[in-house]
């Protein structure tokens, strides 16, 4: 699992994410995130990457 910078560009992406947030209701913006992440877990595929990356953002501080 890579826990560090891997983005070609981690601002562009930010904004992105951002603006697909922008004017959506709180729970719009929850279903959002929700398929991205299956989206970004199918791109990945690996059952135990993303077993390791669940338990690494569990352990995050708030």
């Amino acid at each position: 699992m890579k826990t560090t910078l891997n983005f070609q560009d981690a601002d562009t992406f930010y904004e992105q994410l951002l603006d697909a947030h922008t004017g959506l209701s709180p729970e719009r913006s929850q279903l959002l995130n929700a398929r991205l992440i299956l989206l970004l877990a199918n791109q990945v595929g690996d059952a135990k990457l993303l077993k390791d990356c669940i338990d690494a953002a569990a352990q995050m501080p708030d």
